[in-house]
């Protein structure tokens, strides 16, 4: 994998002239600070804060960006070019995965309030995310995933989520069991699906990705997004 590029840049001046005085007169210094009895340690003090807001917030200029975007462009040596990204899931026993581009944030879960004489068919009712209602729809539904009786993941917590989807003028809003987060992968690095996945769910598929040990079921933006447009008529 390559390196990070080395950025020499008026960016880079901009960060070291910020004054680390919590290597030289605070917890990691010899401690004479006078500001230190009082907010016991460097972390809790203004000084620190505000060094760290200058170094978040200072300009970034456009060789800085050139050399990150030539980063990320170069072909990894173990491999095709990583081109394509999505946005990684699992319902039920499946790990599937959607298209960066078209998701617009992930919220907590909540539950959906049904609509009147709307129940069923995929879609589950209306939920408020960020202070909007949109529909939510069932995944499990559509693509025939039995939700029950998924193994536990060794490890790690599990926390459900709600995926806001965009697809064309309409915005859905997805329950998902679990978040593996953002795969980068190369487009030709796609490969048939196993035909023992369930026709419900192979249908909707473009192909599949393996991440370390899981192999994700990549779905058709295109299938998916008309599919759910078509539950709310």
């Amino acid at each position: 994998m390559t390196s990070p590029p080395v950025i020499s840049t008026p960016v880079t001046a901009l960060r070291d002239a910020i004054s680390d005085c919590w290597n030289q007169i605070g917890v990691v210094g010899d401690q004479s600070c006078d500001k230190l009895p009082a907010n016991i340690h460097c972390r809790n003090c203004e000084v620190y804060a505000d060094a760290a807001q200058r170094n978040l917030q200072r300009p970034v200029d456009a060789q800085y960006r050139q050399d990150w975007a030539g980063h990320f462009r170069a072909r990894q040596a173990d491999g095709d070019a990583k081109d394509s990204s999505v946005l990684v899931f699992r319902i039920g026993r499946e790990w599937l995965a959607l298209p960066t581009r078209i998701l617009d944030s992930v919220a907590p879960q909540a539950t959906p309030h049904v609509l009147p004489h709307r129940s069923g068919r995929g879609l589950l009712g209306i939920v408020n995310i960020g202070g909007k209602l949109y529909p939510c729809m069932s995944l499990a539904s559509l693509l025939g995933i039995d939700e029950q009786g998924a193994p536990a993941a060794k490890g790690r917590h599990t926390f459900a989520r709600l995926l806001l989807m965009r697809w064309e003028d309409q915005s859905f809003a997805l329950p998902v069991a679990d978040l593996h987060g953002i795969v980068r992968y190369a487009g030709s690095a796609l490969q048939t699906p196993a035909a023992t996945i369930n026709k419900g769910l192979s249908r909707f598929l473009l192909g599949v990705i393996t991440e370390n040990e899981m192999r994700i079921g990549c779905l058709d933006t295109a299938l998916i997004g008309f599919q759910l447009a078509r539950l709310l008529r």
